[in-house]
């Protein structure tokens, strides 16, 4: 049973950073795509990073360029999402995510596995 556990959310001052970590469980992800997701009230939630677990290849919504870097740790199971230079507009529930296609997925919908996610609130 796929098993992903957020935690290291929390409220964070504009401009200040925090780093999202995200335990997995319940097989071999060395085939799987790993991201993290996030949905601010009232919004759809959107993909924010991802990586797959061999290659290491990364990928970034444009609004997090530069500020958000995705990483893991193949011997941990651990995947991070450190965030750097917060803004009001990233405050969201963050949620890591599991999807085995060969191909990255940009809908949320397409993935099959999820935490059950971790607030972030950026203050201004």
């Amino acid at each position: 049973q796929v098993q992903l556990v957020e935690s290291g959310g929390g409220l964070v001052q504009a401009g200040g950073s925090l780093r999202l970590s995200c335990a997995a469980s319940g097989r071999t992800f060395s085939r799987y795509y790993m991201g993290w997701f996030r949905q601010a009230p009232g919004q759809e939630r959107e993909i924010v990073a991802a990586t797959h677990w061999s290659t290491g290849s990364t990928y970034y919504a444009d609004s997090v360029k530069g500020r958000f870097t995705i990483s893991r740790d193949n011997a941990k199971n651990m995947v991070y999402l450190q965030m750097n230079s917060l803004k009001p507009e990233d405050t969201a529930v963050y949620y890591c995510a599991a999807d085995p296609r060969l191909v990255l997925q940009m809908v949320p919908t397409l993935w099959d596995y999820w935490g059950q996610g971790t607030q972030v609130t950026v203050s201004s």
